[in-house]
């Protein structure tokens, strides 16, 4: 069986086809799916598609920082909050534009779950009731959070209060993390040396970054990289980095349905499409498919608790 540790089934490009794509995911092998959580406008998408498939198809929570913008941080971080227990976050220092003052301590307010033991549905902050997983559902992550700078650095500052205060809602909850990152890596690995107290474990998502951005990442915490489909493109640098990551740090992902691996290049991608990647990752690592297969699950199974 294989995992896939990051997908979207509730993407408007993917949710029409959704139960039938789940279903050619599982006839390829992959018997269990992690869907990102990116914001309060898609959440409801997510949750319901997720109850249809218990034990297959698995969720995350956070909010996504390419949707970030200088009037709904907070908001979202309310709801996002919600989920876990009553109760909206407090919000310490100054704000986004005198970040250095803030302290990555005591940002969160509410005792919520201890040890991840699972979400409960809570009240939003401002807007009424928020759906929430189905009962007996559990998050198994917060993500996908992080700092993208690709589209515009105008919530820069927005932006790294909201992964600080995520950072430590994960620590809080006992639960890893998944890292979204674009054109960022300085400014966030900053902010991971700065939050190196709160023991944070985790996944790079989409990772295409360098071997010593990974090493540097792990000296603050103990984080897997998140492989996909370009792993599979013509001369793609990753397969070289690839090369010296250690097995028990790589997971396997989709990130359908975007970039979808080759043949599939330029489609849609899907999870179905997940063991094309395993067995490049296989090729790469000098092992067989099936010992790659073994190793991610593994890992997967490990990090996420499921």
């Amino acid at each position: 069986m294989l995992i896939d540790t990051h997908t979207h089934f509730y993407d408007e490009w993917l949710l029409p086809d959704a139960e039938a794509a789940v279903q050619r995911a599982l006839d390829a092998g992959v018997g269990k799916m992690i869907q990102a959580d990116i914001d309060s406008t898609e959440r409801p998408a997510m949750w319901e598609i997720g109850r249809r498939h218990p034990g297959v198809l698995f969720q995350m929570a956070g909010f996504y920082p390419g949707s970030v913008t200088a009037d709904n941080w907070k908001d979202e971080l309310d709801q996002v909050h919600s989920i876990f227990g009553p109760g909206p976050i407090s919000w310490a220092g100054p704000g986004p534009d005198n970040l250095e003052r803030n302290s990555a301590e005591g940002t969160i307010a509410g005792p919520g779950p201890r040890n991840g033991t699972g979400p409960r549905n809570g009240a939003g902050p401002r807007n009424g009731p928020v759906p929430g997983p189905g009962d007996g559902e559990r998050i198994v992550a917060i993500g996908e959070i992080g700092l993208d700078y690709h589209e515009g650095t105008d919530f820069v500052g927005e932006q790294k209060e909201v992964l600080r205060i995520q950072l430590e809602l994960a620590a809080r909850l006992g639960l890893p993390v998944n890292i979204h990152l674009r054109d960022a890596w300085e400014d966030f690995l900053a902010i991971l040396k700065d939050c190196a107290h709160l023991g944070l474990r985790g996944n790079l998502h989409c990772f295409t970054a360098s071997y010593e951005i990974y090493e540097q990442a792990n000296r603050y915490g103990d984080f897997s990289v998140g492989i996909g489909g370009v792993v599979t493109f013509k001369n793609a640098g990753i397969a070289k980095t690839l090369e010296r990551i250690p097995l028990r740090h790589i997971l396997l992902e989709t990130d359908a349905p975007y970039l979808a691996p080759v043949p599939h290049r330029g489609q849609r991608n899907e999870s179905a499409f997940l063991p094309l990647i395993a067995a490049k990752v296989a090729e790469i690592k000098g092992i067989s498919p099936a010992e790659a297969e073994s190793i991610t699950t593994q890992n997967a199974e490990k990090l996420f608790g499921i």
